[in-house]
C-alpha cells in the first residue's frame, strides 16, 4: 500500500517538478525558483552523472527502486522517455527523447538565467533611482 503511494507520488511529483522547470521561466513571480530548480537538475545530470551516468536524477533513481518493490519491470534509461510511454502508449525513440529532453532544459535553462538577470538589473536600477 505505502508503495503505491509513493509510485503515484513520484508520477505526480516529477510530473509537475519537470512541467515547472519547462515553464516556471516564464512568469515573474515563479523565476528566481525555477533557476534554483533548473540548477538542481543540472546538477543531478551532470556532476553526480559523473558518478552515476550522465542524466541520473534522484527522483527517477528513488521512483524506478518503488517500482521495483511493486513489482514492475518497466524502468528506462530516461524518465521523460517513460512518462511518454505511460501517457501516450507511444514508445517514442529514447535516443530521440532525450535529445529533445535536453534541448528543452537547455532553453528553458537560457530563458530562466536570461529573464533573471533582466529581472535583477530591473531591480537594481530601481533601488539606484530610489536612493537618488
Amino acid at each position: 500500500m505505502w508503495y503505491q503511494v509513493l509510485n503515484y507520488f513520484f508520477f505526480v511529483f516529477h510530473t509537475l517538478f519537470t512541467l515547472f522547470n519547462i515553464t516556471g521561466w516564464i512568469f515573474p513571480k515563479t523565476r528566481k525558483w525555477n533557476l534554483v530548480t533548473l540548477l538542481l537538475t543540472a546538477f543531478s545530470w551532470f556532476v553526480l552523472g559523473i558518478w552515476y551516468g550522465w542524466g541520473y536524477c534522484y527522483c527517477t533513481d528513488w521512483h524506478w527502486r518503488v517500482r521495483e518493490l511493486l513489482g514492475y519491470h518497466d524502468q528506462r534509461r530516461s524518465y521523460i522517455h517513460f512518462l511518454l510511454l505511460k501517457l501516450t502508449g507511444i514508445d517514442f525513440n529514447e535516443q530521440m527523447v532525450e535529445r529533445a529532453t535536453l534541448i528543452v532544459f537547455l532553453l528553458s535553462l537560457m530563458m530562466s538565467v536570461c529573464l533573471n538577470a533582466a529581472d535583477f538589473k530591473k531591480s537594481r536600477q530601481e533601488r539606484i533611482r530610489g536612493v537618488r
